[in-house]
């Protein structure tokens, strides 16, 4: 059994040719489709984080809203870079989000991607010591972690507005269980057993920042294998959870074919990203018997225990809920994940 959620990036673009065409559009219909895979059976859904782009770059007003109009699917992220954030501030958002949704929020954080400008995190305020912007990343994410456990670290005033507890006070609101519901975006196997070494779950994505020459979904196996091996020798007490991203489209309907068929013979894909090699995992596309022969054959969903599926939102919410169906109705079950 798989939890199987959608990973929206929420591009809009103002074009009669898509059907999200303002930030109102692409927050509203991320909301509704959240509800319409809820009662479509599906588990989760998780939102992409990009600064300075027209796509969602503030989840913890939509994490919040769509906790509030669902009651059971896991909402998270997928991720947010955390070169951006404020520990604290971020701290007081995800509990109070957390809590609106009843602890179903799943935070998926990383060290970032590139962005739409250079250096964007120096308009947020933040310089990077020794110009290492991904240790400042992880620097952040030490601080907010530290926050939301719950203990206290703030001298109290000797003349507070309010009364206060006893002792040193921690960030409000509160959530407990969230230090547990925190994954690390790893790009690669070194960072990967860095994740596990932290306590941290672990989400993939389609995307590795190396290449051995092995199929994508190899290397991502050997990835999830290798956090594994880590977290065991880590010795953590509670067992923990990786996700992998995956484009998936079955071709029941002509339209279905008309947008993706030309995908059907998608294959891995080997460029450069930020100077260094990386290797891009294919689409799947095709009629229903056919995607399960292929997906059957993928290492990294195997090992994993939730899928994201990764969305077109500006195709609708009609048609993002129907591509969720598809994959619920006709491939899960055929591959034993339903």
């Amino acid at each position: 059994m798989k939890k199987i959620g959608f990973l929206s990036f929420g591009h809009w673009t103002p074009s009669s040719q898509s059907q999200t065409r303002s930030a109102s559009d692409a927050l509203l219909q991320s909301i509704e489709l959240a509800v319409a895979v809820e009662e479509l059976g599906a588990d989760g859904a998780y939102f992409r984080v990009h600064h300075f782009a027209r796509q969602l770059g503030a989840p913890f007003p939509l994490l919040a809203a769509v906790g509030a109009r669902t009651s059971r699917i896991e909402i998270g992220t997928g991720v947010i870079d955390m070169r951006y954030e404020n520990p604290l501030a971020m701290a007081e958002n995800a509990g109070a989000a957390d809590l609106v949704s009843g602890g179903r929020l799943q935070l998926g954080i990383s060290r970032g991607s590139p962005e739409q400008v250079v250096d964007g995190f120096r308009y947020f305020g933040y310089v990077p010591a020794d110009d290492d912007p991904a240790e400042m990343a992880r620097q952040h994410t030490r601080e907010f972690r530290e926050v939301i456990s719950g203990h206290g670290f703030a001298q109290p005033s000797p003349r507070p507005m309010f009364p206060n507890p006893p002792g040193l006070l921690r960030i409000e609101p509160y959530s407990p269980g969230l230090s547990d519901r925190i994954w690390w975006g790893a790009g690669s196997r070194a960072t990967a057993e860095w994740t596990a070494e932290q306590g941290m779950n672990l989400m993939s994505s389609t995307l590795l920042t190396e290449d051995t020459g092995v199929p994508f979904h190899q290397l991502q196996a050997e990835q999830i294998q290798r956090f594994r091996d880590a977290w065991t020798v880590a010795g953590h007490q509670r067992e923990p959870r990786v996700s992998v991203s995956r484009s998936i489209f079955p071709i029941v309907s002509d339209l279905d074919r008309a947008y993706f068929g030309r995908e059907a013979d998608s294959q891995d894909q080997v460029g450069y990203l930020d100077g260094g090699p990386a290797r891009f995992g294919r689409t799947y596309a095709g009629e229903p018997d056919e995607l399960v022969a292929a997906l059957a054959e993928d290492e990294a969903i195997a090992a994993a225990d939730t899928l994201l599926l990764t969305v077109p939102n500006q195709l609708g919410v009609d048609f993002n809920a129907q591509l969720v169906d598809s994959v619920l109705r006709y491939v899960a079950p055929e591959l034993g994940w339903r």
